[in-house]
Protein backbone atom coordinates (compact mmCIF):
# COMPACT_ATOMS: atom_id res chain seq x y z
CA UNK A 1 0.00 0.00 0.00
CA UNK A 2 1.68 3.36 -1.32
CA UNK A 3 1.07 6.63 1.00
CA UNK A 4 -0.91 9.16 -0.39
CA UNK A 5 1.15 12.09 -1.67
CA UNK A 6 0.31 16.23 -1.35
CA UNK A 7 1.28 19.54 -2.17
CA UNK A 8 1.81 21.71 1.36
CA UNK A 9 1.14 25.79 1.03
CA UNK A 10 3.23 28.35 2.39
CA UNK A 11 -0.30 29.31 4.31
CA UNK A 12 -0.25 25.96 6.30
CA UNK A 13 3.72 26.02 6.43
CA UNK A 14 2.99 29.36 7.98
CA UNK A 15 0.65 29.26 10.45
CA UNK A 16 2.80 25.97 11.41
CA UNK A 17 5.14 28.15 12.63
CA UNK A 18 3.25 30.67 14.22
CA UNK A 19 2.44 28.06 16.72
CA UNK A 20 -1.18 29.72 16.43
CA UNK A 21 -3.11 26.49 15.46
CA UNK A 22 -2.44 23.14 17.95
CA UNK A 23 -2.54 20.66 16.84
CA UNK A 24 -0.84 22.41 13.42
CA UNK A 25 -2.45 20.98 10.09
CA UNK A 26 1.22 20.18 9.28
CA UNK A 27 1.16 17.40 11.81
CA UNK A 28 -1.72 16.21 10.68
CA UNK A 29 -1.01 16.18 6.98
CA UNK A 30 2.31 14.80 7.70
CA UNK A 31 0.30 11.23 9.71
CA UNK A 32 -1.79 11.01 6.57
CA UNK A 33 0.23 11.92 3.62
CA UNK A 34 4.05 12.15 1.92
CA UNK A 35 4.42 15.59 2.37
CA UNK A 36 6.05 17.94 -0.59
CA UNK A 37 6.35 21.38 -1.10
CA UNK A 38 7.54 23.28 -3.82
CA UNK A 39 10.17 25.43 -4.42
CA UNK A 40 8.56 28.32 -5.10
CA UNK A 41 6.48 27.76 -1.39
CA UNK A 42 9.81 27.38 0.41
CA UNK A 43 11.35 30.42 -1.46
CA UNK A 44 8.10 32.35 -0.04
CA UNK A 45 8.63 30.83 3.09
CA UNK A 46 11.92 31.50 3.92
CA UNK A 47 11.21 35.40 2.87
CA UNK A 48 9.03 35.46 6.01
CA UNK A 49 12.30 34.47 8.11
CA UNK A 50 13.76 37.60 10.05
CA UNK A 51 16.13 35.99 12.23
CA UNK A 52 18.40 33.50 12.72
CA UNK A 53 15.74 31.51 15.26
CA UNK A 54 13.30 31.89 12.42
CA UNK A 55 15.22 30.75 9.62
CA UNK A 56 16.22 28.03 11.75
CA UNK A 57 12.45 26.99 12.34
CA UNK A 58 11.78 27.33 8.52
CA UNK A 59 14.68 25.23 7.83
CA UNK A 60 13.35 22.44 10.80
CA UNK A 61 9.65 22.31 9.08
CA UNK A 62 11.25 22.17 5.25
CA UNK A 63 13.37 19.11 6.92
CA UNK A 64 9.62 17.36 7.04
CA UNK A 65 8.92 17.94 3.74
CA UNK A 66 10.08 16.45 -0.29
CA UNK A 67 10.85 20.22 -2.23
CA UNK A 68 9.92 19.63 -5.36
CA UNK A 69 12.32 21.71 -8.30
CA UNK A 70 11.36 23.20 -11.48
CA UNK A 71 12.16 21.22 -14.64
CA UNK A 72 13.99 23.33 -17.26
CA UNK A 73 11.99 21.37 -19.86
CA UNK A 74 8.51 22.75 -19.10
CA UNK A 75 9.54 26.80 -19.03
CA UNK A 76 7.62 26.95 -22.30
CA UNK A 77 4.41 25.49 -20.15
CA UNK A 78 5.38 27.67 -17.17
CA UNK A 79 5.40 30.89 -19.60
CA UNK A 80 2.31 29.40 -21.39
CA UNK A 81 0.08 29.30 -17.46
CA UNK A 82 1.86 33.14 -16.86
CA UNK A 83 0.53 34.62 -19.75
CA UNK A 84 -2.76 32.89 -19.47
CA UNK A 85 -3.49 33.65 -15.84
CA UNK A 86 -1.79 37.23 -15.63
CA UNK A 87 1.26 38.71 -13.76
CA UNK A 88 -0.73 38.94 -11.12
CA UNK A 89 -1.06 35.49 -10.35
CA UNK A 90 2.39 34.28 -11.61
CA UNK A 91 3.08 32.94 -8.32
CA UNK A 92 0.02 30.61 -8.35
CA UNK A 93 0.40 29.76 -11.95
CA UNK A 94 3.96 28.66 -10.99
CA UNK A 95 3.18 26.31 -8.05
CA UNK A 96 -0.31 24.91 -9.54
CA UNK A 97 2.17 24.30 -12.68
CA UNK A 98 4.52 22.01 -10.43
CA UNK A 99 1.54 19.94 -8.86
CA UNK A 100 -0.23 19.29 -12.23
CA UNK A 101 3.39 18.42 -13.62
CA UNK A 102 3.66 15.72 -10.70
CA UNK A 103 0.01 15.12 -10.43
CA UNK A 104 -0.10 16.34 -6.64
CA UNK A 105 -2.94 17.93 -5.24
CA UNK A 106 -2.31 20.77 -3.05
CA UNK A 107 -3.37 21.41 0.49
CA UNK A 108 -4.14 25.23 1.38
CA UNK A 109 -7.09 27.04 2.85
CA UNK A 110 -6.05 29.51 0.06
CA UNK A 111 -8.70 28.16 -2.80
CA UNK A 112 -9.37 31.18 -4.31
CA UNK A 113 -5.75 31.33 -5.66
CA UNK A 114 -6.12 27.87 -7.13
CA UNK A 115 -9.76 27.44 -8.46
CA UNK A 116 -8.77 29.00 -11.71
CA UNK A 117 -6.33 25.94 -12.85
CA UNK A 118 -8.36 23.11 -13.91
CA UNK A 119 -7.68 19.46 -12.88
CA UNK A 120 -5.46 20.95 -9.92
CA UNK A 121 -6.98 19.18 -6.88
CA UNK A 122 -7.58 21.38 -3.95
CA UNK A 123 -7.38 19.95 -0.63
CA UNK A 124 -9.01 22.94 2.31
CA UNK A 125 -7.02 21.99 5.00
CA UNK A 126 -9.85 21.69 7.25
CA UNK A 127 -10.41 18.14 5.95
CA UNK A 128 -6.86 16.89 6.98
CA UNK A 129 -8.36 16.56 10.56
CA UNK A 130 -12.10 16.03 9.51
CA UNK A 131 -11.37 12.68 7.74
CA UNK A 132 -9.23 9.55 8.97
CA UNK A 133 -7.33 8.52 5.90
CA UNK A 134 -5.35 10.38 3.05
CA UNK A 135 -7.20 8.59 0.70
CA UNK A 136 -10.66 9.56 2.35
CA UNK A 137 -9.57 13.07 2.25
CA UNK A 138 -8.39 12.92 -1.56
CA UNK A 139 -11.75 11.55 -2.43
CA UNK A 140 -14.05 13.97 -1.07
CA UNK A 141 -11.50 16.90 -2.18
CA UNK A 142 -11.98 15.51 -5.93
CA UNK A 143 -15.79 15.24 -5.44
CA UNK A 144 -15.69 18.76 -4.23
CA UNK A 145 -13.59 20.09 -7.14
CA UNK A 146 -16.13 18.13 -9.91
CA UNK A 147 -18.99 19.55 -8.32
CA UNK A 148 -17.39 23.19 -8.22
CA UNK A 149 -16.62 22.17 -11.77
CA UNK A 150 -20.10 20.58 -12.33
CA UNK A 151 -18.53 17.55 -14.01
CA UNK A 152 -19.99 14.51 -12.75
CA UNK A 153 -19.35 12.44 -10.09
CA UNK A 154 -17.86 8.82 -10.04
CA UNK A 155 -19.82 5.76 -8.78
Amino acid sequence: MSVPKIVVHTDVLVRHLSGRQTPSVLRFALQKFFCYTTVFQAIEAFSFGRSARELQAIDDAMASLKVLGLNPKNARRYGGLIREKGKKNQWSALIAGMCDESRLPILTDRVRDFRDFPGLVIVPTRMVAKYTTGEEILEVARNAGLKRRGEKLKG
